[in-house]
């Protein structure tokens, strides 16, 4: 058996312990506490079983494939080299890293129009509102959010600023606007937040900052290479609440618009 086979069945066994729990605590109230019969025992079987499967692959697939891919681009763009340093100049300046600051938006953005958990919440709200939140925008919305939000994140790991300058900053403008956003939209903007921080945006944004700060010079990866994904939380926040203040300002801006005279 290969190395690659052994570590694949090590990771089946291991989210097999992991999911166990959960499917104890469901069946144990399913027929210890509603006293009722698992219905469509085979299907369900079937299902937890894909599950089980897709889950080990999934996580296969971060250690191999997704975890190293996002550490060599922060190696490769924050190299001295690349960066520019040598011929005359010794020591590199924040702003000598933009590559890596574009990088994170762009990662930033695409993981997250493609995050499974959010094009689920758009689809809901848009239902829920009967329309009057579009799936395609909440989802932009969110992704700017997360794009910015690893963009500023990168330029704090570059230039070592305190995390919590950035949080605090981040949610006195997140309270500002709560008490002026719409309030249909305030809900869905905190949630917002969270659903970002899922299976896909998450093992990037921590294999981009891990990676970042390992290769930055004078930078700590327990101390500077976490703290993205908590920024990657507050942002889409701002960004969605922002998205429907300036929807609701063009609403009232072409309601309050003079009609044009009769030819």
């Amino acid at each position: 058996m290969t190395a690659l086979a052994a570590d694949l069945v090590r990771t089946t066994l291991s989210t097999i312990v992991d999911v166990l729990p959960i499917a104890a605590i469901l069946i144990g109230f399913q027929v210890g506490v509603l006293r009722q019969r698992i219905p469509a025992l085979r299907q369900v079987m079937i299902g937890s079983g894909y599950v089980v499967l897709g889950l080990s692959l999934f996580l296969f697939g971060l250690d191999h494939a997704l975890f190293p891919i996002g550490k060599e681009m922060a190696r490769l763009l924050t190299d001295a080299h690349f960066l520019g340093a040598g011929g005359g100049r010794e020591t590199l300046d924040w702003g000598d890293y933009y590559w890596i600051y574009l990088f994170a938006f762009a990662i930033g953005f695409s993981t997250t129009i493609a995050e499974p958990s959010l094009i689920a919440v758009a689809i809901k709200a848009r239902t829920v509102s009967g329309g009057a939140v579009g799936a395609w925008g909440l989802r932009i919305a969110v992704a700017l959010g997360v794009a910015l939000s690893l963009a500023v994140g990168a330029f704090r790991i570059v230039t070592g600023t305190p995390l919590h300058m950035f949080i605090i900053f981040g949610y006195l403008i997140v309270v500002v606007q709560t008490m002026f956003a719409p309030r249909m939209i305030v809900p869905l903007a905190y949630d917002s937040g969270g659903v970002t921080t899922s299976t896909v945006t998450v093992p990037l944004v921590a294999a981009l900052g891990l990676g970042l700060a390992a290769n930055v010079p004078g930078r700590s990866p327990l101390i500077d290479g976490f703290g993205l994904i908590a920024l990657a939380s507050l942002f889409p926040m701002i960004t969605v609440m922002g998205y429907a203040q300036i929807s609701a300002w063009l609403a009232g801006r072409g309601a309050r618009a003079p009609a044009e005279p009769p030819m």
